[in-house]
């Protein structure tokens, strides 16, 4: 089978088509606005039923695109209808079939340093993992996810207290600055991914229980990437807040608000029981009384 020819982006493209949907790729959209950029149209996912009342709500890009005054449309089709010199891919969520990358030169903003963390959850991979640092690439869009050469990156470390909320609004101002100098001062040269390629898969609930057996800095990274959650006497109780202490228990065992873990403790700071509402730890703590059988995880 031929491999398809991509259409190559201009050192200066003047007239940008703009490819997003969710909230990470609404400041890119304003930077490019705010830096005099003509985006001749915004191309998004279609409308979606959201909220109790099951309304027809437009995405975060569509809503901030029509604040705008710009052009947009879900049909993926219609971005070869406005000669853009160069299209700007941001979350847009849909696979780019080869027929529009053969006309329309595209460039996407990924959020780690690649090739590390391709795919669709990279902020949330490099936190996870523990990664020292991560940051932002511009890159060319070929035919195979996350493969193509990249024009410019931004490095960032991760902090020892950033949650996936800190960690990935600081990428996505990184990333619209990036994409604005970058087309400002023309795009150079792109260079080949080199280095350990990995994947970013998403993250499953499966995943975001706790497991008290691991290190107690494992565990918090895992809290402060949202979404944690244990046992506590057969019913969900997710974790919001924590912080590393110390305490040599059994994983699990609970003494005051501090829980062991397999190396060192953590002390619970806000907790959600199931069914109920965000709550501080020692509220939890004084309604619940766990005594020195209960084990977090059962």
């Amino acid at each position: 089978m031929t491999e398809p020819i991509l259409a190559r982006p201009p050192t200066r493209p003047k007239r940008l088509a703009y490819l997003g949907t969710p909230d990470v790729a609404v400041e890119p959209l304003r930077a490019l606005v705010r830096a005099g950029f003509e985006i001749v149209i915004v191309v998004s996912g279609p409308d979606k039923r959201r909220g109790r009342g099951g309304e027809l709500s437009p995405s975060p890009v569509k809503a901030a695109a029509l604040e705008l005054g710009l052009s947009v449309s879900d049909q993926l089709e219609d971005v070869l209808n406005v000669e853009a010199d160069l299209a700007v891919v941001v979350a847009y969520g849909q696979i780019i079939p080869a027929s529009i990358l053969e006309v329309v030169p595209m460039i996407n903003i990924h959020f780690s340093l690649l090739p590390k963390w391709r795919g669709a959850a990279p902020v949330e991979r490099a936190l996870l993992a523990g990664d020292a640092e991560t940051g932002v690439c511009l890159m060319d869009i070929g035919v195979e996810l996350d493969t193509g050469d990249v024009y410019a990156q931004a490095v960032t470390r991760i902090a020892a207290d950033d949650t996936l909320s800190s960690l990935r609004g600081r990428l996505i101002k990184m990333g619209a600055e990036l994409l604005v100098d970058t087309l400002t001062s023309g795009l150079p040269t792109p260079a080949p991914q080199s280095g350990e390629v990995s994947y970013a898969k998403k993250i499953s609930s499966v995943e975001l229980e706790i497991d008290w057996a691991l290190p107690a800095t494992t565990i918090d990274r895992l809290v402060r990437l949202g979404g944690a959650w244990t046992l506590f006497r057969g019913t969900r109780l997710k974790v919001h807040e924590v912080a590393i202490s110390e305490s040599k228990g059994e994983p699990g065992c609970i003494d005051g608000l501090v829980v062991s873990c397999g190396n060192g403790g953590l002390e619970l700071m806000v907790v959600q029981p199931e069914g109920k509402a965000r709550q501080e730890a020692t509220a939890w703590r004084n309604g619940a009384r766990p005594s020195s059988d209960d084990r977090l995880g059962q």
